[in-house]
């Protein structure tokens, strides 16, 4: 698969090849679900806490005898069944977490590449590089370019003058090749590329 390779000014910087393997697949929905999944299931913190009946704060005294009231046997007023008492069987802090093998997460991001490409979603551009570090002015750029929720992928790094460029432009992400993950490129609306990190994305999944 060839593309056309851009400037951030919008200039031509000629073409590269993208290799079929990772850029050209069919992409499978199946296959970014469960990806996805694992990505926010280990994102979740899981630190929701209730308390039980030997934490909360009321009186351990038994409310009354036990026989001859009529009613239902009681100990004290934490019971689950009483108004403030403690909560049965509620949420105690755990990993949401769950496995899934590094085959299957290559081929997740594989497919995620492969579906901004089949809807022409996928931007390759020569260099992110911004030589006086303004918001300004690489604000004009990304809107004579047309990106609103872009996802920009470096090389191994990010040029520390654009980074702090997009920092403050809402709805521009920058991301270094091995952070670049599932979630992230589906939810931007145009993923964008440099050269070198098309290059670390194929070294990174060949």
């Amino acid at each position: 698969m060839k593309l056309d390779v851009i400037k951030l000014d919008g200039g031509k910087a000629g073409s590269v090849d993208l290799g079929d393997e990772i850029f050209g697949l069919e992409p499978r929905a199946d296959i970014l679900h469960r990806v996805v999944r694992w990505q926010r299931n280990n994102a979740q913190q899981g630190t929701h806490k209730v308390k039980t009946r030997s934490e909360t704060s009321y009186s351990t005294k038994k409310i009354y005898r036990q026989k001859g009231t009529g009613g239902a046997r009681h100990g004290d007023r934490n019971a689950p069944i009483f108004r403030k008492g403690g909560i049965y069987k509620g949420p105690t802090p755990r990993s949401h977490g769950h496995e899934l093998t590094k085959k299957f997460r290559k081929l997740g991001l594989k497919h995620a590449l492969s579906s901004k490409a089949a809807t022409g979603s996928l931007v390759i551009i020569d260099e992110a590089v911004a030589k006086d570090a303004k918001t300004s002015a690489l604000a004009k750029q990304v809107k004579d370019l047309g990106w609103k929720r872009a996802l920009v992928i470096d090389g191994a790094q990010v040029d520390e003058g654009f980074a702090r460029a997009a920092r403050n432009l809402d709805g521009i992400d920058v991301l270094p090749s091995m952070g670049a993950n599932v979630y992230d490129i589906l939810k931007s609306d145009t993923l964008v590329i440099t050269k070198a990190g098309v290059e670390a994305l194929e070294a990174r999944l060949k």
